[in-house]
């Protein structure tokens, strides 16, 4: 609980807090480094005579107003999050297009007739999409790695192009995914009973569901 001489500094970090969007950690992080910054701040000044709430008001003037803190701050955030989108691309990605083709082997149909040639095109599109999306990933791992250590305005705009590909990529493979596991449902009817058939559409569900949420929450550190 904060004292009530730090009335003002909780104050100003709420508004902060309120105003800030993006990975709730690194947010965190963000908050607690000033409120300690903040509060060193105010003891230097009581230890230089200086009343409390004089002491406060000075330490919040010196560190900075929302409007001067805030655009660093986000862009912070938004590397942040284009770091963390990356990484779940990355890892799930890589897992559709390894286990993709594993869901198939040993199953009744897998010895039958080939499937119509739309479908296998549907099929191969697939699984480019995901690796497209594995090779953004990296560039998105690599733009928010540069972005930590320079401001550059190039930078900025490389996070912004890699994001909404990542964004895109995310879209066309739920779209295309889900297509593909209709098709093949309407061509075998024993998929609907295959265990690694069942298994990986409820693992690429929550796949999907999770990289939903870190695109919007990339979405959303970026647009403030």
């Amino acid at each position: 609980m904060p004292r009530c001489d730090d009335v003002l500094v909780e104050d100003h970090l709420r508004e902060l807090a309120a105003r800030l969007r993006g990975p709730a950690r690194l947010k965190s992080d963000l908050l607690t480094e000033a409120r300690h910054g903040l509060l060193d701040a105010v003891e230097a000044y009581r230890e230089g005579g200086v009343p409390a709430a004089e002491a406060q008001r000075r330490a919040v003037a010196e560190f900075g107003s929302p409007a001067q803190l805030l655009p660093t701050w986000q862009a912070e955030l938004a590397v942040g999050a284009l770091r963390g989108f990356s990484l779940r691309v990355l890892a799930v990605a890589g897992v559709l297009v390894v286990g993709g083709d594993l869901t198939w082997r040993g199953s009744s149909w897998s010895d039958g007739p080939h499937p119509p040639d739309g479908y296998r095109l549907l099929s191969t599109s697939v699984n480019w999409i995901w690796i497209g999306a594995l090779l953004l990933a990296v560039t998105g791992l690599l733009v928010a790695a540069a972005s930590a250590r320079s401001a550059r305005p190039g930078l900025a705009t490389l996070h912004r192009v890699v994001g909404t590909g990542l964004t895109g990529a995310l879209a066309l493979g739920v779209l295309t995914g889900g297509a593909l596991f209709a098709w093949s449902v309407g061509l075998w009817d024993a998929a609907l009973t295959w265990p690694p058939m069942i298994i990986g559409a409820v693992v690429a569900g929550a796949a999907y569901f999770s990289l939903a949420r870190a695109a919007r929450g990339w979405l959303v550190a970026t647009t403030r």
